[in-house]
């Protein structure tokens, strides 16, 4: 076995799913509850656009990786269960989706081990954490380490795995960037505001194919996110489609979940460590 993270590979690609479902609306207000037209636009993703991403995956025979809030998993008995049954790996994406830089430490810690707790009852292991909306807090990889997971997918510091010195232990910190997250490309509500442009099917695989090419040429982790209720519309998932058939015909790419990554990653003697700490801000120069 290669003690590599990349395993010889010019690029690793991680396929995210993120399987949020009502959560990042109901996030921003209950009251959206009482909104038809956008809780229906929200239950697309797990009951129309993930099962179609499944088959996707089938049929291509490549690994994922689907971030799914503990309150998706509750109200949707089964769909965890689901995924793992395909030979995916499920992993944490909070409880209810509020990013924790909007809570205070306690409610922070309580939504994370809630969503444990859902996972534990389910039978799912689980190894890997991403905060919601990226929106990791100084407290987040403390708590991933102090549950014994083995890697957060939060934070932007490099282009392939490192580690971070987080508490009572080291955990793996698999970088994303806004670059490779469809929310950026997709994402359109008039209520709750949320983006003004839709874009191209067609534009978003010219970037993922250019950003793959030059990930390929410096080694790096192709750590694509995508949601259910964006990319499992039928252009967009076959912009999907293409972009993974491209990769493989690369034959310099590697398909692996976050979980196989980590596991390389953390035994690894080559991953840097880089450090995890509150830069200190002087408020005569930075006022609130």
């Amino acid at each position: 076995m290669s003690e590599t993270w990349h395993g010889g590979a010019a690029a690793v690609v991680t396929l995210t799913f993120d399987v949020d479902a009502e959560t990042p609306i109901l996030a921003q207000g209950r009251d959206y509850a009482r909104h038809a037209s956008t809780m229906s636009h929200q239950a697309y993703g797990p009951d129309v656009g993930l099962p179609r991403i499944l088959d996707l995956l089938d049929e291509l025979g490549v690994p994922a990786t689907f971030f799914v809030p503990g309150w998706v998993a509750e109200h949707r008995l089964g769909l965890a269960g689901s995924i793992v049954e395909r030979g995916h790996e499920v992993a944490h994406h909070s409880y209810g989706h509020r990013p924790p830089t909007s809570m205070t430490p306690q409610e922070e810690r309580a939504d994370f081990v809630r969503a444990l707790e859902v996972f534990a009852d389910q039978g799912i292991e689980i190894a890997g954490h991403r905060a919601a909306l990226w929106e990791a807090s100084w407290q987040t990889a403390r708590l991933v380490a102090e549950y014994g997971l083995l890697y957060d997918s939060s934070l932007m510091g490099d282009d392939r795995p490192y580690r971070i010195s987080a508490g009572s232990g080291e955990i793996v910190e698999l970088p994303a960037h806004w670059s490779l997250d469809d929310w950026e490309q997709y994402a359109y509500l008039p209520a709750p505001h949320i983006g003004s442009v839709i874009e191209s099917p067609a534009k978003v695989l010219e970037l993922w194919r250019a950003e793959l090419d030059g990930m390929r040429h410096y080694r790096c982790l192709f750590n694509l996110c995508v949601h259910p209720f964006l990319s499992g519309r039928p252009g967009r998932a076959q912009a999907l489609r293409r972009f993974i058939e491209y990769a493989l015909t690369c034959g310099d790419v590697r398909f692996a979940r976050c979980r196989d990554v980590a596991e390389a990653a953390a035994a690894d003697p080559e991953i840097a460590t880089r450090p995890h700490r509150e830069p200190v801000v002087d408020p005569g120069v930075y006022p609130v």
